[in-house]
């Protein structure tokens, strides 16, 4: 299969496939309106991601941890770091297992997922490894949930990347789509999703009129 490929100047944030998955309007607030509201939670996730960057090199036997490890793939146009990438000892090879961490618990999406395997795919590039799951940390419930990068999920990781740069390329903010994620999220004063909804609702009611 052949794939486009990036070059220096065109890298995105990687960390920006997670909002583009959870929400597309909330990404081009941030990424292209440089719109950003910190609350309670995003603080907490932010000291959370600082205490691991910070930490040390440590090694567990069969298993060395290295923290705040930086990424980047020309074939997904993106750039970034790793909370903490393990390195596992198999036979003679040290196979890399990427481990993000986050404030909150499981989503019903898989935006957490999806930034997870666009790691793996930067260390992959990077290593010239094949890279089978990682995990994913979530201080709110103290769990660690393993991540397949099976087939599907790189798909999926494959088409975000790509619709993060036609979006970023577009320079347009999508829409406002209020669901009931919209509470939890840190731009909903600024995005005003059901204020929003209901001012398009009445232009349109006005035009139709």
């Amino acid at each position: 299969m052949t794939y486009k490929t990036y070059d220096e100047d065109s890298l995105l944030q990687l960390s920006a496939l997670q909002h583009l998955v959870f929400c597309e309007r909330q990404c081009a607030l941030i990424h292209i309106e440089q719109v950003w509201s910190e609350n309670l939670l995003t603080a907490e996730g932010r000291i959370m991601h600082e205490k691991v960057d910070t930490a040390n090199r440590e090694s567990r036997g069969n298993i060395r941890i290295e923290y705040g490890v930086p990424l980047r793939s020309f074939r997904l146009g993106l750039i970034g770091k790793a909370d903490v990438v393990e390195f596992h000892k198999e036979g003679e090879r040290w196979i890399p297992f990427p481990v993000e961490y986050k404030r909150g618990k499981p989503k019903t999406d898989n935006c957490d997922e999806v930034q997870l395997c666009a790691q793996a795919i930067c260390l992959e590039e990077m290593l010239k490894v094949e890279i089978p799951e990682g995990a994913i940390f979530y201080g709110e419930t103290r769990h660690r949930c393993d991540v397949r990068f099976d087939g599907a999920l790189r798909a999926e990781t494959e088409d975000a990347a790509k619709r993060l740069h036609e979006l970023i390329a577009s320079g347009k903010t999508p829409k406002v789509e209020y669901s009931k994620k919209c509470e939890k999220c840190s731009l909903n004063e600024l995005c005003l999703p059901k204020v929003s909804r209901k001012a398009s609702n009445y232009l349109l009611k006005v035009l139709e009129e």
